[in-house]
């Protein structure tokens, strides 16, 4: 399901680093992140849309790649996202 252009902009408003942010490597997870789990709720209720599924498994790579980069990176970043976003890392 895609976001709506006010759910997005709620997401980056939270995630962003500074006033101008809307590309840093949080704000990137976390719209990932909430687009993962509409996407869940979505293969809950259909599960032969494979289409979809991989979809998922792509979004699910694209975020584990970023998560990488932010903890080698700014672990300090790494540790508050992932608490905030509720993620098991």
């Amino acid at each position: 399901m895609a976001l709506t252009a006010q759910r997005r902009a709620s997401i980056i408003a939270e995630s962003r680093t500074h006033e101008k942010d809307s590309g840093s490597p949080q704000v990137q997870i976390s719209i990932l992140t909430d687009r993962i789990n509409g996407l869940t709720e979505h293969l809950r209720t259909h599960n032969h849309d494979n289409g979809s599924r991989r979809g998922l498994l792509q979004m699910v790579s694209r975020r584990n790649r970023l998560l990488r980069y932010l903890q080698k990176n700014d672990r300090q970043a790494y540790q508050a996202l992932i608490g905030r976003l509720g993620l098991r890392k």
